[in-house]
């Protein structure tokens, strides 16, 4: 049996995640998936959802991200973060499994 890493997270990424939760006065977990598709054969999905029983769970600062076992392998050992720019805010993920990505980030291959 082989052991997939959990990514990490951030503190960045948990104190945004709670402050879009203080902000919506609705808790929900950060959901990173990753599904076929995008331009490079993968892309990740990043939204806000409740935990499913299944789901490997991470927790920090009071938060919550959450990923399917699916898409586990896929993001062994990456780093989910937050990031400000002057193009816009978001979460992004560094996956060190990525052999390559696109121009936006959220499309890459394997």
């Amino acid at each position: 049996m082989t052991l997939t890493l959990p990514p990490q997270v951030t503190p960045r990424a948990f104190a945004r995640l709670a402050e879009i939760n203080a902000e919506t006065g609705d808790v929900k977990a950060l959901r990173v998936a990753v599904d076929g598709g995008g331009c490079s054969g993968f892309q990740y999905d990043i939204t806000l959802d409740d935990p499913a029983d299944d789901d490997v769970v991470l927790k920090g600062d009071g938060s919550v991200v959450v990923i399917d076992p699916v898409s586990l392998p896929f993001l062994e050992n990456a780093v989910i973060d937050f990031t400000e720019e002057l193009i816009g805010a978001r979460f992004v993920i560094e996956n060190p499994n990525a052999t390559s990505s696109c121009g936006c980030g959220t499309s890459f291959s394997m």
